[in-house]
């Protein structure tokens, strides 16, 4: 009995060696499902799958529904997104919005926004400079955070809806209670029953900035590095908190040394 096929465009997000010659893909497609198959062959150097199922590419695929796995019976390349594959700085960059929606998506669980803005993402850091890949990157993260119901709340108690008024404090340069946990700042009264941290108004306040910016307005006033790292150590925060465990990714950000 054939098998039922169907197509997809997909982002590539994961491969892993199955057998001499196979790999498994994990793929997000534009729906925003997690999607798991198999390209038998693809590890050969002469399979037309070697050079077009590489991770950070968008494809066009033909896939052969199977019991656990699926099979990649075509696959048509969209976008290798080469100034990211290529470049290391913009690789390492763009690697932690990867892991992030690849830990975020569910095989029965529609999702096209964080698809949309994943691919997004990459396009802008396919020509930016390696320090604005960094402030794009962060961007994405928050912006997957909130498309996967995880939005964090930056300029409001998340405990009484108490507004806070975070451009004053970061002129200040206060310090605000943060909880990842909790989903955001506290006012001081609610900070007391919590634990939250403390971190600088500056910080959240290009958090929020981020969140809510193309990434066009934030290649152009190119973030300072300084204040990418401090977004992205906020995003590691929220990543253990509601995605289970520490971006592997974004460690080594922290640790290479590149940027």
């Amino acid at each position: 009995m054939p098998q039922a096929t169907y197509s997809a465009r997909a982002l590539v997000v994961r491969k892993v060696k199955l057998g001499e010659t196979d790999r498994i893909v994990h793929l997000i497609a534009d729906d925003g499902r997690l999607v798991k198959a198999v390209a038998k062959g693809a590890r050969k150097p002469t399979s037309p799958f070697s050079s077009r199922l590489e991770v950070f590419s968008v494809v066009d695929v033909l896939l052969a529904q199977g019991r656990s796995l699926d099979i990649v019976k075509e696959a048509r390349l969209v976008d290798a997104h080469a100034g990211v594959r290529l470049d290391l700085l913009r690789a390492a960059a763009a690697a932690p919005l990867i892991e992030c929606i690849a830990k975020a998506a569910q095989p029965d669980l529609p999702n096209p926004r964080s698809y949309a803005c994943a691919v997004a993402a990459l396009d802008a850091m396919d020509d930016a400079e390696a320090g604005d890949a960094l402030a794009i990157g962060a961007a994405a993260l928050i912006k997957v955070y909130s498309f996967t119901g995880f939005r964090p709340s930056f300029d409001a108690c998340v405990s009484c809806g108490r507004r806070l008024d975070v451009d004053a404090a970061r002129q200040e340069r206060s310090l605000l209670a943060f909880s990842a946990f909790d989903g955001g700042v506290l006012c001081d009264s609610c900070g007391r029953f919590s634990d939250a941290v403390r971190l600088s108004a500056e910080t959240l306040g290009w958090a929020r900035f981020l969140l809510m910016s193309t990434f066009d307005d934030i290649e152009a006033i190119h973030v300072e590095r300084r204040i990418s790292f401090d977004v992205l150590h906020l995003c590691q925060t929220w990543t253990r908190a509601h995605l289970g465990g520490r971006s592997k990714a974004l460690d080594f950000v922290f640790s290479c040394g590149l940027f």
